[in-house]
């Protein structure tokens, strides 16, 4: 599936024992999602060894309530000697029939490829 040229990596329900002290879906929760995302967008395109290095213009724009099903998409905005950059995107469907998908969280994430000695090494293209 795709929404604006970008691919759903991850859709997972976010559950009661991943709320914060408001009763809110913890942002590390959703944050280590996108995380996650980004790591198998990585992979799609060339296999091996990813580490996140950088996470850059965050935002958090709603919340993500128990319940929620959490659609995140990725799609890659720069592809380096050693490193990708991945724009992901968040969103929700609240599940209640009424409403549609809403893009609660965004970012950029940058990915390096590294080898077996976690020293980085060159992304096959």
């Amino acid at each position: 599936m795709t929404l604006n040229n970008s691919t759903l990596s991850v859709s997972v329900i976010a559950m009661a024992s991943d709320v914060n002290s408001n009763g809110d879906i913890f942002g590390g929760w959703l944050l280590s999602q996108m995380d996650l995302a980004g790591t198998i967008s990585c992979k799609n395109n060339d296999p091996g060894k990813y580490v996140t290095v950088a996470i850059d213009k965050m935002k958090f724009k709603r919340h993500v309530s128990i319940g929620d099903l959490v659609k995140i998409y990725t799609s890659i905005v720069s592809i380096g000697n050693t490193s990708i950059v991945i724009r992901i995107n968040a969103n929700v469907d609240r599940l209640d029939g009424d409403s549609e998908e809403t893009e609660v969280t965004e970012g950029l994430f940058t990915y390096v490829k590294i080898d077996n000695k976690r020293t980085p090494t060159t992304i096959q293209l």
